[in-house]
């Protein structure tokens, strides 16, 4: 599937809300998981309550 097929199935608006989850899931959920760093994870745990968060209000 290239990203033209994608484009064409999803529209450009579903494009976008892909490319977002898929930033939020390798900037925000992914260091949760594997960061070394006690400090890196904590950070990582206090951003991704804070998007859920808003998003079980919005729901």
């Amino acid at each position: 599937m290239t990203l033209h097929d994608l484009l064409d199935t999803l529209g450009p608006v579903g494009l976008l809300v892909l490319l977002c989850t898929v930033m939020i899931f390798v900037g925000v959920v992914l260091p949760t998981i594997w960061s070394r760093h006690p400090y890196r994870r904590t950070a990582a745990r206090a951003t991704m309550n804070t998007l859920l968060d808003a998003l079980r209000r919005h729901l």
